[in-house]
């Protein structure tokens, strides 16, 4: 999958970011990336640090364990979570095909 790298502990997501939007949730694939709707809007980068919180929490580590790899000003963005604890529930199309 293109969406996701797994390697040596760090897994490192390619997302797909709708901000504005009524709830925080996995959506599905956009291209190669996976889609992600967060209810922060893009203003200051809020947008940057909800997208970074709300990784952690779905991923079970700290927001210091994430970080913003590529896409500070943009839709597109690559976010490396270091050990990451647990795996979301995301739509049935997709799965991790790692065991943590």
């Amino acid at each position: 999958m293109n969406w996701y790298l797994w390697q040596q502990g760090v897994l490192t997501l390619n997302l797909h970011i709708q901000p504005k939007a009524s709830k925080d949730e996995w959506v599905g694939l956009h291209g190669d990336r996976l889609k992600l709707r967060i209810k922060a809007p893009p203003v200051d980068g809020k947008a940057n640090q909800h997208v970074l919180g709300f990784i952690a929490g779905e991923f079970g580590v700290s927001k210091s364990a994430c970080k913003l790899i590529s896409g500070e000003c943009g839709r597109e963005k690559r976010v490396a979570i270091s050990s990451p604890r647990k795996l979301p529930s995301l739509p049935d199309s997709l799965a991790f095909d790692i065991s943590l």
